[in-house]
């Protein structure tokens, strides 16, 4: 069975390409934060997902380590998307959203990064009416997409897993998640 993670920064247009190739690979579709939530409820150390964020961080260390045993336990048995972030961008700084802890657990054989144009994000994230989000310059979502390229590429380093670049360009949709559907099943 295979673990893919699929990432993207903010209007990317990740989460679309991934819901549209679901429709035509036999994967089951996890996201990361959705897991390490459901966790943390269980446990009875948060209500919801906005609380993760302030459990202090050996705690959330500990959440997402349990996140990735229980993911990597599904994809033993179903080929298995993790939707998640390469990285974050933080106000010291980029993140590593997938910490050497998660990636021993997980083993990935693929990453697959979702990238767009600078001024493709900036107009999709202006026209998403459903989120909030910080007004980017392009250099700095240029950056951003370069730092998850490098951040990948360590990533693989660490687990032996190959990464795969897919451009979503606007009006593309379909060669896009047709270009995904082809790495989903090699």
């Amino acid at each position: 069975m295979k673990l893919v993670v699929v990432t993207g920064i903010p209007g990317s247009g990740s989460t679309t390409v991934l819901s549209k190739a679901l429709e035509e690979v036999d994967y089951i579709h996890l996201n990361y934060g959705d897991i390490m939530t459901e966790i943390a409820i269980e446990e009875k150390l948060v209500e919801n997902r906005d609380q993760l964020r302030k459990l202090p961080a050996e705690t959330q260390k500990i959440i997402q380590k349990k996140a990735a045993k229980r993911i990597k336990e599904k994809s033993e048995s179903e080929n298995v998307i993790v939707d998640t972030h390469c990285t974050i961008s933080t106000p010291d700084g980029f993140l590593p959203g997938l910490p050497i802890w998660v990636l021993e657990e997980l083993k990935p054989s693929n990453f697959i990064l979702i990238e767009a144009n600078p001024d493709e994000i900036i107009y999709r994230r202006l026209s998403d009416e459903t989120r909030v989000r910080d007004v980017e310059k392009a250099k700095n979502i240029k950056l951003h997409q370069e730092i998850n390229r490098a951040t990948a590429m360590a990533y693989a380093t660490l687990t032996g897993a190959t990464v795969k670049i897919i451009e979503n360009h606007d009006n593309h949709l379909p060669g896009t998640v047709s270009r995904m559907v082809d790495v989903l099943n090699k």
